[in-house]
């Protein structure tokens, strides 16, 4: 169970691994459990500032839920915290992305959705399957605030797959890249972010959920008092001190 999910570490981003490439990387008990410890050890770590969510081998990002165990447990309504999904079972302040190399279906689809950006191989496929098997996917009613109406409806109603390309030119995805590119360029982006002033990061993260939850007059309101402890950081001093000393900023987080 202890190596469904594999974690490492490069310099401030963390990397962590669906490990069941026989399985398609399908959610097991495993799994789940493995996500749940990764992603909470990741937003304790303060050396940490970006996780990326991906799956082992070059077949599938993560098929979705392992549905032999299903059957076997006769699994009904899956608990609220059955599955680690972030903003909901899990609270994260740090960014994510999923570097998704091969199918991300149902479940899959679900880590797919809940990072905060995504980097996806040319042969990657996205469904939400569902409706194929009977089961529910009330994860994926924020897919309504990144997607439109009627694309959603196509995907939950179709339970037909899409291709990485077609995620992107419906927003799902950021960039599609070389299957052999994709860990270096979701690297790539991740050290970018890490390098940025870590509040700002944070806040602003934070900004685009609370923007997408309220009307343009209380996300204006919100949004000042999310950054004022932004403006009121050492940081906030240091980024303009290290622009006029012509040096690399040193952040500190505070």
């Amino acid at each position: 169970m202890q190596h469904d999910v594999t974690v490492e570490t490069n310099g401030p981003v963390r990397i962590i691994t669906i490990n069941r490439p026989e399985s398609r990387n399908a959610l097991n008990k495993g799994v789940r459990e493995g996500l749940r410890r990764a992603l909470l050890d990741f937003e304790a770590d303060a050396d940490m500032q970006v996780a990326i969510l991906t799956g082992a081998g070059d077949k599938a990002f993560c098929a979705g839920m392992d549905l032999k165990e299903a059957s076997d447990n006769s699994l009904q309504v899956p608990p609220r915290d059955y599955m680690p999904i972030v903003g909901d079972a899990i609270h994260l302040s740090k960014p994510t992305i999923a570097a998704v190399n091969g199918v991300a279906y149902a479940g899959g689809w679900m880590l797919v959705q809940m990072c905060d950006l995504c980097i996806a191989s040319e042969n990657a496929s996205f469904a939400i399957t569902e409706a194929k098997v009977g089961r529910g996917m009330p994860w994926a009613a924020p897919l309504g605030h990144m997607i439109p109406q009627r694309v959603m409806m196509e995907l939950l109603l179709t339970a037909d797959p899409i291709n990485a390309q077609r995620a992107r030119e419906i927003g799902f995805v950021n960039h599609v890249v070389p299957p052999d590119q994709l860990m270096p360029r979701a690297l790539e982006m991740a050290q970018r972010i890490a390098a940025n002033a870590p509040l700002t990061v944070r806040a602003a993260r934070e900004l685009v959920y609370l923007s997408s939850e309220m009307g343009r007059a209380a996300g204006l309101r919100a949004a000042q008092h999310l950054f004022r402890s932004v403006y009121l950081s050492e940081d906030a001093q240091e980024g303009p001190r290290s622009f006029k000393e012509k040096r690399k900023p040193e952040w500190k987080g505070r």
